[in-house]
């Protein structure tokens, strides 16, 4: 096939005669068809796409298959939203479970002016895609800045007791909240997951001193806390004794009572009763203390005469005969 050359700046190109033939028209038109084509895109699962016109944000889409216009009209970008990215303040990992202090970052002044060593780990996501496009520059090292920032004022309202040992968790919750204060008021749309502290300790010149007084204060709580144990184990079981003490002796009384009132009552009876027939009544209740005291003792029959010998009566009555 006969092909004719055209030379462009330097360099010479071989083009077939049949084509040039055909026309310019057919060439634009290919062209325009594989432009269009370049406007397909696919946003992933974890993205969405932020479509921008001529610079400008213009729309947002899901994930799926879409299409722009091409280039230099639309451009589209697809931050991962559901993706947790994370930062460190005061050290960096630079291998597996290998470790480097940033000391510039984590030195940090307490509030009643001692220092300390601290060190950050800050879990984060995107929130708002449009703002973390368009107002967020440098996302990796604002993000860092900002939560040193939160730390250090964070642990400037503690003192360095609160931040070795039972504060730790309040200065996490604290820096959380702050940083993400701080992010929302510049809309950052940055959501912060997570903030852990990883480790907060004097400086390594005095860290030996510190831990003996962190281990003297230890000490000193778990003491503390042993004898709020007994306290809190012996004061029920003496409640419980003295309740056990005050039931006896009320049940104790009632019954004082309850017999009391029985032998007033028996004794009312037999008043009634010897008021109306004295004579009667005085003998029934001889009759009765006899019955009484007469099965108790031993029987002896004297009989008349000077030289009669005393007989002793069998105690029939059963098992009453004490003597």
């Amino acid at each position: 096939m006969a092909a004719k050359r055209i030379i462009i700046g330097d360099s010479e190109i071989s083009v077939p005669e049949k084509l040039l033939t055909l026309g310019i028209l057919p060439i634009f038109g290919i062209a325009l068809i594989f432009w269009l084509f370049t406007g397909v895109y696919t946003v992933g699962p974890d993205e969405v796409g932020v479509v921008q016109r001529f610079g400008k944000y213009d729309r947002t889409v899901q994930s799926g298959l879409n299409y722009h216009m091409p280039f230099p009209i639309e451009t589209v970008k697809t931050p991962k939203v559901t993706e947790v990215k994370r930062i460190e303040v005061g050290f960096r990992t630079v291998g597996k479970n290998q470790y480097r202090t940033v000391e510039r970052e984590s030195l940090m002044l307490t509030g009643d002016e001692n220092i300390v060593d601290a060190e950050l780990i800050v879990q984060y996501k995107i929130k708002e895609p449009i703002n973390y496009l368009f107002n967020f520059i440098g996302p990796e090292l604002t993000m860092r800045e900002a939560s040193e920032a939160s730390l250090r004022t964070v642990v400037g309202r503690h003192n360095i007791d609160e931040a070795l040992t039972s504060g730790k968790l309040m200065i996490q919750e604290a820096t959380k909240e702050l940083l993400q204060s701080i992010l929302d008021k510049y809309e950052t749309g940055i959501q912060v997951v997570a903030v852990q502290l990883q480790d907060v300790s004097p400086p390594k010149q005095v860290i030996d001193a510190f831990k003996d007084v962190a281990s003297a204060k230890e000490d000193k709580n778990r003491m503390i806390n042993e004898a709020e144990g007994y306290r809190n184990d012996i004061i029920p079981k003496a409640r419980g004794e003295a309740q056990a003490m005050i039931r006896e002796a009320e049940g104790f009384r009632e019954a004082r009572i309850a017999r009391a009132e029985g032998d007033v009552a028996k004794f009312k009876a037999i008043l009634k009763e010897y008021s109306k027939a004295k004579d009667v009544t005085r003998e029934r209740l001889y009759l009765e203390a006899m019955e009484e005291i007469l099965p108790g003792l031993e029987k002896y029959i004297v009989p008349n005469g000077e030289d009669g010998n005393l007989l002793n009566l069998l105690n029939l009555g059963g098992t009453k005969g004490a003597k």
